[in-house]
């Protein structure tokens, strides 16, 4: 994967990590420019980062996070140094960088979850999820990991706010968008390769952002101008880049 483009490489790294939304919080806070890769697990074990998460669990989460966020760095900086207080925004932001990051996560919350939503009964439970996952895999896993990756999926689902959080059968809903979250994504996707356009794409189709509700919330979003007219849209960026648009919005002293 290149560092400007989403993942289209198909793992099972959810098997292991899930949405991890505190664990994420815990990884920008930490952070420091001047540990080294290979130091990088002992110092977060001995300063426990994670709590009391076991050494075996901190290289996992390590690992999962260069994918998710290190392979991104001036996000990752940004992240860093903003370490949004709101819990929704980064609620919004990991499931972005989830989805980002592993496609079969991607697929199913802003196609196959999306294809629920307009049946009479929009809920999912674990043999529904794992009847898809069959489906997309091009080789037959054994009916443990199948019913593995499900769960993870359901439970990544439940953390991203896109379902309810009971056991059985989940009521599918759309979780709550922050301006910050919201400027945030169109800022790192305005210089990026990613399926679809910045109004028709995976990431906002999966929290709900569509058609007139995307548009209604563009045109009021700081940072930003959108102007549409029948077919023809167009997008102002008050910032040309991340960078300068956190600097500037979020007051943050950028690191060189």
């Amino acid at each position: 994967m290149l560092p400007n483009q989403e993942s289209n490489q198909f793992h099972t790294r959810l098997l292991r990590i899930s949405l991890a939304v505190e664990e994420s919080r815990a990884y920008w806070e930490h952070l420091k420019i001047d540990i080294s890769k290979d130091k990088l697990p002992v110092v977060a074990f001995e300063e426990r980062w994670f709590g009391s998460k076991s050494m075996a669990r901190v290289r996992s989460l390590l690992v999962e996070f260069s994918h998710r966020f290190a392979a991104y760095p001036s996000s990752l900086t940004v992240l860093r140094l903003w370490q949004p207080n709101d819990p929704i925004t980064r609620q919004n932001i990991c499931h972005w960088h989830l989805q980002l990051t592993d496609p079969i996560y991607r697929n199913f919350t802003s196609v196959f979850l999306e294809q629920r939503r307009q049946q009479e009964n929009a809920n999912i439970d674990r043999d529904i999820v794992a009847r898809w996952v069959t489906q997309q895999l091009e080789t037959e896993w054994s009916a443990a990991t199948t019913l593995r990756m499900a769960t993870g999926l359901i439970a990544a689902c439940a953390d991203a706010g896109l379902c309810s959080e009971n056991v059985g059968k989940r009521q599918l809903k759309y979780p709550k968008i922050t301006d910050e979250a919201l400027a945030y994504w169109l800022y790192f996707l305005q210089h990026f390769s990613f399926t679809g356009t910045l109004l028709d794409n995976p990431y906002f189709k999966s929290v709900g952002l569509s058609d007139s509700l995307l548009e209604q919330r563009l045109r009021s979003l700081p940072g930003i101008t959108f102007k549409r007219m029948s077919e023809l849209y167009d997008f102002g960026w008050q910032y040309p880049d991340l960078k300068t648009w956190a600097i500037a919005s979020l007051a943050l002293q950028w690191e060189e």
